[in-house]
């Protein structure tokens, strides 16, 4: 296998599928191996594992790797390079960061991987290191502004993003890892004195703070345990400064021993999150964020990123994802399209934003046709709400989830679930309108619905009006007229059909 050249995997992005790639990321405290798959621009997670090795847990004090990490991720990155060839990969990179690259052995361990294995790591310096974790939040988040923070085992890196460009990035030689060779309040410091520094240096406004890395996700996962939050989905979770201060706080009063017994959340990243919170608490402090995003994407997704031809990286990754799924699952691929356009005057005040969040309902509006149709309403809830996609938020999730729903369930009555509590009464009015809406356009897949009738809706006059030729006014049956009036009762309108 060899590494992919610059836009190897991305060949086929006529037709949205990414040739299946491999990474190897040897941090300073896992070593983990993520093949990734599926639509190009929103790539899903074809296999991903990872093995605690804690390479980095001896750095400081002796300057050099873990000799037990050393065997331990030896072992694993054997294991990745045999998987790799059973599945055929014709991509494979492999990377270290902080560990590695301050290691006194570093190049000595790189060396014994390809000779062992063959493959050959490549080590990132500081600077490529925040790089790569900025253009993972990018693959997430294409319109990304503000800061990212990567917390590591061994490092921390700071870099600006905004306008889908990485700006200035600093590297700290100090991470999560505990280090038993110095005290706990000289750690403190140095984390503290860290940030300032790293303040002084990127001096701009920052509205929003993008954490990537293991021990940000575990504070995520326990901010959302402590104030019940419903959606468990990490990537894109948002924060308030008061709501991450206050987990940190909760996290110090309970220890590691009782989070630990808790049993939901990662033995091994509990090892860091001490210090992952002192570290969130000094930022919060320096750079004063309005709000703090959850990123789970990181260096691996930025590799992939990096090497997007720019005409990929600038589609839309909630669009691509939806496009792919309506290709792969979908009765009449192409129809979710025709649809949007069909319920499009329905919303005509609306966003751009929500515009988008409504062509990906269109598109997904029948990947689901193969469940039990009792069942079809729930089960594309829980797909919509629990999918591997980006360039989405928690709320627009349960907009879209509630909207197909809808589009299944013949009564109004919404899904009892906690997960419509993030939306507000307008949204979910509108996703139920939404839903009744492809609900009834879907009885016009037979051919484009422009072709049968359009929709007009007269917002002041409330009057909703299917518009219809003459040659197909014997389409419009009990069913069809049924679910015309249901549309036009959710939305409180007057229905009326006309023939032209």
């Amino acid at each position: 296998m060899e590494e992919v050249g610059l836009t190897a995997p991305f060949n086929s992005i006529k037709t949205g599928q990414l040739q299946r790639i491999g990474i190897i990321d040897v941090g300073s405290n896992s070593v983990r191996l993520v093949v990734f798959d599926g639509p190009s621009r929103s790539p899903a997670y074809f296999f991903n594992e990872k093995v605690h090795c804690g390479l980095g847990a001896s750095l400081v004090a002796t300057g050099k790797l873990d000799e037990d990490g050393r065997q331990r991720a030896l072992r694993a990155i054997k294991r990745f390079a045999l998987l790799a060839e059973a599945m055929e990969l014709k991509s494979l990179i492999a990377v270290a960061t902080a560990a590695v690259r301050e290691a006194t052995d570093g190049q000595h361990f790189c060396d014994e991987i390809e000779a062992y294995t063959g493959i050959k790591i490549h080590v990132a310096s500081g600077e490529r290191e925040a790089m790569l974790a900025a253009q993972g939040v990018f693959l997430g988040w294409p319109n990304a502004e503000g800061i990212v923070c990567d917390l590591g085992g061994s490092s921390t890196e700071f870099v600006e993003v905004s306008n889908r460009t990485v700006g200035k990035s600093l590297t700290a030689r100090v991470g999560h890892l505990p280090d038993a060779s110095i005290s706990a309040k000289r750690r403190r410091k140095l984390f503290k004195q860290t940030i300032v520094d790293a303040r002084l240096q990127l001096n701009g406004d920052y509205e929003t703070l993008y954490l990537v890395g293991g021990s940000w996700r575990v504070i995520a996962r326990l901010d959302m345990e402590r104030t019940r939050y419903p959606l468990k989905v990490l990537n894109e979770y948002r924060m308030t400064c008061e709501s991450a201060l206050a987990t940190v706080d909760y996290a110090s009063r309970l220890g590691i021993d009782r989070l630990r017994a808790k049993g939901t959340l990662s033995p091994d990243r509990l090892r860091g999150i001490l210090a992952a919170g002192m570290a969130l608490k000094e930022i919060i402090t320096q750079f004063e964020p309005r709000c703090i995003n959850v990123s789970a994407y990181g260096i691996r997704e930025g590799l992939l990123y990096e090497r997007m031809p720019e005409e990929l990286r600038s589609r839309d990754p909630l669009i691509e994802a939806c496009l792919y799924t309506e290709r792969s699952a979908a009765r009449l691929p192409g129809f979710g399209d025709l649809l949007y356009e069909f319920v499009r005057p329905l919303f005509k005040s609306d966003t751009s934003e929500r515009m988008r969040l409504i062509r990906a309902a269109c598109l997904l509006h029948d990947v689901t046709w193969q469940a039990h149709p009792d069942y079809r309403a729930e089960i594309s809830f829980d797909n919509a709400t629990r999918a591997n996609l980006g360039g989405i938020d928690h709320q627009g999730r349960v907009f879209i989830a509630l909207a197909l729903f809808h589009r299944y369930r013949k009564t109004l009555q919404a899904p009892s679930c906690a997960y419509v509590d993030l939306l507000n009464s307008e949204d979910i009015r509108q996703a139920e309108i939404l839903g009744r809406a492809m609900r009834f356009g879907a009885m016009f897949s037979a051919t484009s619905p422009e072709k049968i009738g359009r929709l007009k809706f007269r917002a002041k006059q409330h009057v909703l009006t299917l518009i219809q030729p003459e040659s197909f006014k014997d389409i419009f049956g009990e069913v069809v007229e049924a679910r015309f009036k249901s549309l036009a009762s959710a939305m409180d309108c007057e229905p009326v059909v006309e023939t032209i």
